[in-house]
């Protein structure tokens, strides 16, 4: 394994590399052939970056809202349900037996009530008749209120019971597609046990915690530039900033809504999000393949009129296909952009010193 001292030695020998030259004759210097970039500060890479995580807009999470034992479980994860459909049964006899309860309280009640009525419409011709008090009247009259509260209070009794029955059967709330399953066939559940997460496809979006320092800013102009976790970069114009800031992060939230894509990213995926309107401190970026990899060290061929020099350097974040260089390069230096064809000519213009690049 070559060490950094090696490397540096190495590309010594090579800047005093000469053409051709006999004994005793000056080195020449050769100016490297090979293809190159200047660095330079910030770029379309520029921009401070955040991590956030992909969310579906429309996104729930399911829990039993009645108790019992799972009969049926109809889907699972990354399965895509439509909007009502069944995704799981639980055992409804108690709940069914309740229901069937409460219609038969309905109905006594409504049977009641119906004899009250009458009470109370017979009454009412004879109060107007002078045949009965007003006490009697009156006492007919709150028994047909009475009846008529029952009937009210049973029927709500019935509605309860029937919900309940209908909990037994876990729907769909919308289009979706299963992101998560908590439950297995045949396992006992209580109200408010997680079951599914679903999020319906369609409508993504980000969040990510900036410094209040930059919330006005990123207000004031909110648009941003999204790296997906693929590599693919996303212009988003759709930017909110929190009203609230978090009194203990000192931070805001800022929502992005990312545009239609395809394909689209999974929620749950991570991505770097970069504010033009939140620049920060320009940096140094190079592309993914000048970067090179030789045992331990990690670096880039800086190219010079005197020859080519392999530099170790110390890398930040990666955006798409370029990675930020926090050490170990200069604004104005030139990078071989194929480490390969810098490989080659250091090769060929090497002096005969058994020193290898492998």
């Amino acid at each position: 394994m070559r060490s950094t001292s090696a490397v540096l030695a190495l590309s010594m020998l090579v800047t005093l590399a000469s053409c051709g030259g006999g004994p005793g004759e000056a080195p020449k210097t050769v100016a490297p052939d090979v293809a190159t970039l200047t660095v330079a500060p910030g770029g379309e890479a520029g921009g401070v970056a955040w991590d956030g995580v992909v969310q579906a807009v429309e996104q729930a999470v399911l829990s039993a809202q009645t108790g019992g034992r799972v009969t049926a479980l109809n889907t699972d994860v990354d399965q895509r349900v439509a909007a009502g459909a069944v995704l799981l049964r639980i055992t409804s006899q108690e709940q069914a037996a309740a229901a069937q309860m409460a219609r038969a309280q309905v109905k006594s009640a409504e049977a009641q009530h119906a004899d009250a009525k009458n009470r109370f419409e017979r009454a009412s011709d004879l109060i107007g008749r002078q045949l009965i008090s007003r006490d009697d009247f009156d006492r007919v009259k709150a028994a047909s209120d009475a009846a008529a509260a029952a009937v009210d209070a049973a029927r709500a009794l019935l509605a309860q019971a029937e919900q309940q029955l209908a909990y037994t059967s876990v729907r769909a709330p919308y289009a979706a597609t299963v992101a998560s399953r908590s439950v297995e066939l045949g396992e006992t559940v209580s109200p408010g046990q997680p079951l599914f997460t679903l999020y319906a496809p369609g409508a993504l979006r980000l969040e990510v915690q900036v410094p209040q320092s930059d919330a006005e800013a990123i207000r004031a102009k909110p648009a941003a530039m999204v790296t997906l976790a693929d590599g693919r970069e996303v212009a988003a114009a759709r930017v909110v900033v929190f009203p609230s800031a978090d009194p203990q992060a000192h931070s805001n939230a800022v929502r992005v809504m990312l545009p239609a894509l395809s394909p689209q990213p999974r929620p749950g995926q991570t991505a770097k999000v970069r504010f033009a309107a939140a620049a920060g401190p320009a940096g140094l970026w190079l592309p993914a393949t000048a970067i090179t990899t030789r045992g331990e060290l990690t670096g880039a061929y800086v190219v010079s009129d005197q020859g080519i020099v392999l530099r170790q350097l110390r890398l930040g974040s990666r955006m798409a296909d370029r990675i930020e260089v926090l050490a170990g390069l200069a604004a104005g230096e030139r990078v071989a952009t194929d480490p390969v064809a810098a490989l080659a000519w250091l090769r060929s213009h090497q002096q005969p010193a058994g020193i290898t690049h492998d």
